[in-house]
């Protein structure tokens, strides 16, 4: 996407970390199962060695994924991951790491599978944002770089920080915590570049690098959200007309521009009410809104709860954080 680093502003306004919880060691056959994850959670999987099939129970869907592949689940659905024989799995023992994660094994000498599994947690209220703007799960593929739906080719820097997530789940030395964490942070934006390379990226954001037309109107919202956007303002940009630009937003990111664009804007509302120097009234003028009836009103049917009430949350999981 020319123009803009979309990644890198949201980024800015979003604040996602990451956790490694489970490493898995298993041989043939074997199943794991994975409940719906909360609103704030995005659970991730990388297949260090070996194969799988993922399940996505909800949208009858089945994918194979191979040695290198990384799936993020950005709307956290329930899904399973399994080996694909239909073979009863063998039982798994589990073994807690001082580095705070979780090592399960089975005796089998089957095909062998080593997999990572995590989540990404991304700070309220910016997981509408997130999901508003990413397809429900997609595949970053690392081995043959052929382009399937809904799947990108992972970088050789990717394949990196895979390795030494590896290497350090695979020790038990000092610091190897705080350096998981913070690679599998690192894998998130990885991920998502190496998605958004794909000739056929998900839907959402990724897809606007396949998408250079629509790069202007998004170049423009991102550095001035606060202005008030007209459609045929937008469409211009694009140099296309009303009709066109509407139906291809709509198509490519799976909501409207002004959908969008306030997501934006309640997203960098919720920042900016975290510092209690600012009045409301100074934070609704901030992402545009002239009017603070109307900017409380949007804020409460967007969040889900109204600025006031925010702010005393925002305050309260400071104080427990300390």
């Amino acid at each position: 996407m020319s123009g803009v680093d979309w990644l890198s502003h949201l980024l800015q306004i979003i604040t996602v970390s990451g956790q490694l919880e489970v490493r898995c060691a298993y041989g043939a056959p074997w199943r794991v199962a994975w409940g719906q994850a909360a609103a704030n959670e995005i659970p991730y999987h990388v297949i260090v060695k070996g194969r799988a099939i993922l399940e996505d129970p909800e949208l009858k869907t089945a994918r194979v994924l191979q040695s290198g592949d990384v799936v993020l689940l950005p709307h956290g659905a329930a899904h399973v991951l399994h080996d694909g024989s239909g073979q009863r799995p063998i039982r798994t023992r589990e073994t807690l790491g001082s580095a705070g994660w979780m090592l399960s094994e089975n005796n089998s000498q089957g095909e062998q599978l080593d997999l990572l599994c995590g989540r990404f947690f991304v700070a309220p209220p910016h997981d509408r944002l997130i999901r508003n703007c990413m397809p429900a799960n997609f595949v970053a593929r690392g081995l043959d770089g052929q382009a399937e739906e809904g799947i990108g080719t992972v970088s050789n820097e990717l394949a990196d920080l895979v390795g030494l997530m590896r290497m350090e789940s695979a020790t038990d030395r000092l610091g190897g915590r705080a350096i998981l964490n913070a690679l599998s942070t690192a894998l998130f934006t990885l991920v998502l570049r190496a998605a958004s390379r794909s000739g056929k990226a998900p839907q959402g954001l990724l897809a606007l690098v396949g998408q250079p037309r629509l790069a202007p109107a998004m170049t423009a919202m991102f550095a001035d959200p606060a202005r008030p956007w007209k459609l045929p303002e937008l469409a211009d940009l694009c140099g296309m007309s009303r009709a066109t630009f509407m139906r291809q937003f709509q198509d490519k990111l799976g909501c409207s521009a002004f959908d969008f664009l306030t997501d934006l804007r309640m997203s960098l509302a919720a920042n900016e009410l975290k510092k209690p120097a600012i009045s409301t009234e100074a934070v609704a003028e901030t992402v545009g809104y002239h009017s603070v009836s109307a900017f409380r009103h949007v804020f409460a049917e967007r969040i889900g709860m109204t600025p006031g009430e925010w702010r005393r949350l925002a305050y309260k999981r400071k104080q427990e954080a300390v």
